[in-house]
């Protein structure tokens, strides 16, 4: 569920545009405005508000707030700007090829938390952006078992309904309780499973593993596996269980201990507000017994801060 408060009665998409023109004007620009019609704009309509400015204006939008913005509120109007599944694309490609050093959390957060039709589209945004193949750019930062399962995992098509078989979890969780014989047989059951399942499934595998060996399965996880590649077979487990708790916690990391890792916090608010960020903010409040919004506004400041929960909503 979205969290978008789009006002009852929009102005025109050639208005919004012209605001927007007007908001660069002048000594630095009216950063209020800006957040007043983006922020409170689907995907949809800031593609026509885009098509209008460059229409009038003889100049992209998103160039223009790049030059005009700074710091983190720029990464995040930029990065608002673009169509839902470019802003994954634009995350993981930075992720991937950082200005230092891959961030493989990162990338395998962006990936692994995504269904299958999102990889499809997500894939071909990736070319459309940047040509190259998102497989190309796994194969050259990430490594070992962490490559293979991020590579299996976005090329694989997996089911996307509810049913599941029982045989086969039970299965599933004989050979996952038998992996720790040595790290080859590890990796090669895992791999496959947490690949080529279902959500569905592994959602009932986490209840069957616990009800046939008494251990909850992250247990093993974290026993037979280790690094990147526990991570990555980590957020697709949680993923299968409960996504929006999953990014719930995602989100309390990034903005816990020593400076808050924004990159993290834009990524999840722009590409979760217009689809379950009403839910991730429920679970973050069960979980943490605070809300969203209160700790988004202690761990940021200014304008940033305004556009964040803005694009979130309602503080509950």
């Amino acid at each position: 569920m979205s969290t978008l408060l789009i006002p009852a009665t929009l102005p025109s998409a050639r208005e919004d545009a012209k605001q927007l023109h007007a908001a660069f004007k002048g000594l630095g620009c009216d950063h209020s405005a800006i957040i007043n019609i983006l922020a409170h704009r689907d995907s949809a309509q800031l593609e026509s508000i885009q098509q209008e400015y460059e229409s009038k204006f003889s100049h992209e939008l998103k160039k223009r707030l790049a030059s005009e913005l700074h710091g983190h509120f720029k990464k995040l109007a930029v990065l608002w700007v673009e169509d839902p599944v470019s802003r994954d694309a634009v995350m993981l490609k930075e992720a991937l090829k950082g200005t230092i050093s891959t961030d493989h959390k990162g990338s395998t957060d962006i990936i692994c938390s995504r269904t299958p039709s999102q990889l499809r589209q997500l894939k071909q945004a990736y070319y459309s952006i940047f040509q190259i193949q998102l497989m190309q750019d796994i194969e050259k930062e990430a490594h070992g078992d962490h490559k293979k399962l991020l590579l299996a995992f976005v090329n694989t098509t997996r089911y996307e309904g509810p049913e599941i078989q029982t045989k086969m979890i039970e299965d599933d969780c004989k050979a996952i309780n038998t992996a720790g014989e040595t790290k080859s047989a590890a990796e090669k059951v895992f791999v496959p499973i947490f690949t080529d399942r279902s959500r569905a499934h592994l959602a009932a595998l986490i209840s069957a593993y616990k009800n046939m060996f008494g251990k909850p399965l992250e247990k093993a996880i974290r026993k037979e596996t280790s690094g990147n590649f526990e991570y990555s077979l980590l957020v697709i487990l949680r993923c299968a269980e409960n996504s929006s708790m999953y990014f719930a916690k995602v989100l309390r990391k990034a903005m816990r201990g020593l400076g808050t890792d924004d990159s993290t916090l834009i990524w999840i608010v722009a590409t979760r507000a217009e689809l379950d960020m009403h839910h991730i903010k429920v679970e973050y409040k069960k979980k943490y017994g605070k809300t969203l919004n209160d700790a988004i506004h202690s761990e940021t400041s200014g304008h940033y801060r305004t556009f964040l929960l803005s694009l979130i909503g309602p503080n509950y």
